[in-house]
């Protein structure tokens, strides 16, 4: 079961930092994410999704593939690329994967105008390094809506808020041998 996990920010390019910084832990293998969208709000009325994938591109890329071999079975490769690539495009767009984008543009409402939030569907994380790394963003965000346990939760808010965070010893270096 994955976990939702919405947090909130007063400008627009931490909420583009801090998901950079969550893929950045994903490719070390400490979270896997399902979903990581940044909602900004440029004004009052307006309300922006920003989807880590292009849906549609990725379905326009997949069906001109199959639509190309299909083609081939048939003898004209180039209709069958062309109708794939439509096909494709139109069922990427129609694609809702992650997170609803009805439920983000309502919760987005409650970003200040000129704010972020991010938007993360995560199915697996190594809970204390990932928390760690982003005590960088302390004093920043603020936990709007989360599925976690009352536990994680709190944790959660200690690191963003900076109460609390566990603090890293200075590495020191080996002593050197006496030859």
């Amino acid at each position: 079961m994955s976990d939702l996990l919405v947090v909130a920010f007063d400008d627009e390019a931490t909420g583009f930092e801090l998901r950079a910084e969550l893929v950045k832990l994903q490719s070390e293998y400490l979270i896997k994410l399902e979903d990581a969208v940044v909602v900004t709000r440029p004004s009052a009325d307006d309300i922006q999704l920003h989807q880590a994938m292009n849906l549609t591109a990725a379905g326009a890329l997949g069906g001109t593939f199959w639509g190309t071999l299909v083609g081939l079975l048939f003898l004209n490769p180039l209709v069958g690329a062309a109708v794939g690539a439509g096909s494709g495009a139109l069922a990427g767009y129609l694609t809702d994967y992650g997170v609803n984008d009805d439920f983000m543009r309502e919760v987005g409402q409650k970003v200040t105008p000129g704010g972020s939030a991010v938007f993360l569907l995560i199915r697996e994380m190594t809970a204390d390094k990932v928390l760690d790394r982003i005590s960088d963003f302390h004093k920043r965000g603020r936990v709007i809506q989360t599925s976690l346990s009352n536990e994680d939760e709190g944790r959660l808010r200690e690191a963003l808020a900076g109460e609390g965070a566990p603090t890293v010893p200075p590495a020191t270096s080996a002593p050197e041998a006496n030859s």
